[in-house]
């Protein structure tokens, strides 16, 4: 190699390695502002995949960002709120280890006051698993008691009927979530919509895209093709795209990001970005910031 192209190889790296603190700067910036974004209604994501985003221009809004539940899976309730509030997120999709599934009204109003008096607003229930009947039951029974309109759930092939029936007795949709290739159900996005396409609409797919791009999925294919039946996303970063893939935080993985936000707009995606954090779950609050800022980054210099 000449020196001269040695010069040019240099100055390359040199400047992308400038865009790239400019741009961690800028989703820093993001995190630490901590901008808490509006609070979203039950009635508003009933039927995410029709209704208008709330924004006269959805190409330039921000997705509402949430949390996925199992992100505080080593944490109690106050604890979970606390963090909440330093990251300024606003919205949670509840898991049984802060209210129990067959919790009496009393622990669900305790719960559900202590979110509320926090500013919190459980938009789902879940991930919930369902291999039986009872399961099932017990699934609507729950969301129905904490007041919401969307399970996030895994109901196994021979009850998908008896789900679909139950969707329609109870007017909650259920979001299929997707689990990587080591799940014998629903690996990938494209193993739920299949078993849901030709069934009540209210029966749609949570999009998991970590464990999604480790099964292989091309997530904008993905997010164009099942569109009409996208209700929720779990947002993650991971270290390769492959079964062996790790979590990581936002920005720091194989997964990009920009194309993911520049596909959920142009598909009009309008349900929820939830992140979810595994990396370090026994001191998850500075990956989460991290994550967040970072995530908001890519939407601020997308408008």
């Amino acid at each position: 190699m000449s020196v001269m192209q040695k010069k040019q190889n240099f100055t390359q790296i040199n400047n992308m390695e400038l865009s790239r603190k400019h741009f961690i700067r800028t989703a820093a910036l993001a995190a630490a502002s901590a901008v808490t974004l509006p609070l979203i209604g039950n009635a508003a994501l009933q039927h995410p995949a029709s209704s208008p985003h709330p924004s006269s221009d959805p190409k330039e809004t921000p997705f509402p960002l949430g949390i996925a539940g199992y992100t505080f899976a080593r944490f109690d309730l106050e604890h979970s709120i606390a963090m909440m509030n330093r990251i300024g997120v606003k919205n949670l999709s509840l898991k049984e280890f802060h209210l129990p599934l067959n919790s009496n009204d009393e622990k669900v109003k305790s719960v559900m006051g202590a979110f509320a008096a926090a500013g919190i607003n459980i938009y789902a229930v879940g991930v919930i698993y369902m291999k039986t009947q009872q399961a099932v039951d017990e699934a609507f029974a729950y969301a129905k008691k904490v007041g919401v309109k969307l399970i996030v759930g895994v109901p196994n092939y021979d009850l998908i009927d008896y789900t679909e029936q139950k969707v329609k007795e109870t007017d909650i949709r259920i979001a299929i979530h997707n689990h990587g290739p080591e799940d014998a159900l629903y690996p990938g996005p494209g193993q739920v919509y299949e078993r849901i396409k030709n069934r009540d609409p209210r029966m749609g797919l949570c999009l998991d895209i970590g464990h999604a791009v480790r099964a292989g999925t091309d997530l904008e294919k993905a997010i164009k093709e099942y569109s009409t039946r996208l209700y929720d996303l779990h947002i993650k970063d991971i270290t390769i795209a492959a079964k062996d893939g790790k979590a990581i935080e936002i920005g720091r993985g194989v997964i990009d990001f920009k194309a993911l936000v520049k596909a959920l707009r142009k598909n009009q995606y309008s349900g929820m970005c939830s992140i979810e954090f595994e990396k370090d779950m026994t001191d998850p609050l500075p990956g989460i910031a991290e994550s967040i800022g970072y995530f908001k980054g890519v939407m601020t210099n997308l408008s």
